[in-house]
């Protein structure tokens, strides 16, 4: 037979039809009505119909409507234009080839209409992807993070790719995964924090990665992960955070707008998006901590936002019609130990939408003596950042940066409820498989 990757189902023209073609994919459904059976492969690309008579050939009908669901076949036959075919079209076959037969039954259903438990789900995920629901999500995933791709490399930034395994914690804190480095101890990064920071001594003044967070949280919420993507940034030369804040709404507005063009994505899905207007407004944490006061919440000034502090100043800026909002001038005890100071505040920053933290940022701390000062501030070690410290020593200009969390950021788009769904493979407290 040729080549089982001649033509994806919906690549099919009107130039093909009364030609012989070649398709494959995975049976998703055979219904057979006596003289007569119609077989439905999918693929990536979508779905199509192929038509079997068994007066024309019995065993090749034989074959098709014995054929177990979700086994993967080529199929050599016509195409022939069929106004009564779902695409317009049908092939006519004349040689099928199993490349491998699914066993039954099945631990997930594709097209059943019955839903699964999301542990079943997950523990299933390679045949949870086939469906297109699902699909659909991880497509406008890849169309997101090649909006990143675009929209920085436009504002003059560098991908860099920079290690996962470190000798010391990337936040200071204590949620960290520790492992045995060969004699010595090591950590997974929590984020590539103290490695960009030090790219901006290099002359790469403008970074960023797609980074992989390893946070060993305890949560076991709707909302976290203990292994997460982000789109980690750096910027030098900053007069304040505000210039890290504007590449950032850029950023956010550029990857909703090019998540809108997803058209045969999102009306799988059933969604409509609109790229949020900028700017997006900006609320000092000293407002903030008033707006909840006076609606009822008892948080003090100096305590950091929870979950319900988050949810009721979304629904508060949702009646204003605003779903994006910074949070500024955060208290610096509230900040890591590199957040550039000022007086008793910050020069640190949250992005949220609509009740959900999706960055964190700030202007950095560049002056080595500060930079020491706030790390014994924080109860943690100068001594256990030197290499850290040492890129501050030898010329470090004004820095700043974020991390902004893609699944979150997808969860906030495409209104789903559960950061699970949009990650391939989840690890949270309690999974590490598949």
């Amino acid at each position: 037979m040729e080549s089982y990757r001649s033509h994806y189902s919906l690549d099919v023209q009107k130039k093909d039809f009364g030609k012989i073609i070649v398709v494959s994919g995975w049976v998703e459904d055979v219904r057979n009505i006596g003289s007569i059976a119609f077989v439905i492969l999918r693929d990536r690309k979508g779905t199509l119909q192929v038509t079997v008579l068994k007066k024309q050939n019995t065993k090749l009908f034989d074959q098709l409507v014995n054929i177990s669901r979700e086994s993967v076949i080529a199929v050599k036959g016509l195409c022939k234009e069929s106004d009564k075919a779902r695409n317009g079209y049908e092939v006519i076959p004349e040689e099928v080839e199993v490349l491998s037969l699914a066993e039954t039954p099945l631990p997930l259903g594709v097209v059943d209409k019955v839903e699964s438990e999301l542990d079943t789900r997950l523990d299933n995920r390679f045949i949870d992807l086939r469906k297109p629901d699902v699909q659909a999500v991880f497509k406008i995933r890849n169309k997101v993070i090649s909006a990143v791709h675009e929209y920085l490399r436009k504002q003059d930034f560098i991908e860099v790719h920079t290690p996962n395994i470190i000798a010391s914690s990337s936040e200071g804190g204590t949620d960290v995964f520790r492992l045995k480095y060969f004699e010595k101890e090591a950590f997974l990064a929590q984020s590539p924090q103290l490695y960009k920071q030090n790219l901006m001594a290099t002359g790469l003044d403008r970074v960023y990665e797609i980074a992989c967070y390893f946070r060993a949280e305890e949560h076991n919420t709707r909302r976290h992960l203990n292994e997460s993507t982000a789109v980690d940034l750096e910027m030098a030369f900053i007069s304040s955070e505000e210039d890290v804040m504007k590449i950032l709404e850029g950023l956010v507005s550029f990857m909703w707008k090019k998540a809108g063009e997803c058209k045969e994505e999102l009306n799988i899905l059933n969604k409509k998006i609109t790229a949020p207007k900028s700017p997006f407004k900006r609320l000092k944490y000293d407002d903030v901590i008033k707006i909840l006061n006076k609606n009822g919440s008892e948080i003090k000034w100096g305590d950091d936002l929870g979950t319900e502090e988050e949810k009721l100043l979304g629904d508060i800026m949702k009646k204003q019609g605003c779903e994006f909002y910074f949070i500024t001038k955060y208290p610096i005890e509230a900040k890591p130990f590199y957040t550039m100071p000022d007086g008793k505040l910050s020069r640190g920053f949250d992005l949220e939408c609509k009740g959900v933290e999706l960055a964190s940022g700030s202007q950095r701390i560049h002056d080595v003596k500060l930079l020491k000062e706030r790390l014994k501030a924080c109860d943690l070690n100068p001594k256990d950042f030197e290499h850290y410290l040492k890129g501050f020593r030898y010329g470090m200009p004004p820095h700043g940066g974020f991390g902004f969390g893609i699944e979150r950021f997808l969860m906030e788009l495409l209104d789903i409820k559960n950061i699970r769904e949009v990650i391939l493979y989840p690890r949270d407290r309690t999974r590490l498989t598949p």
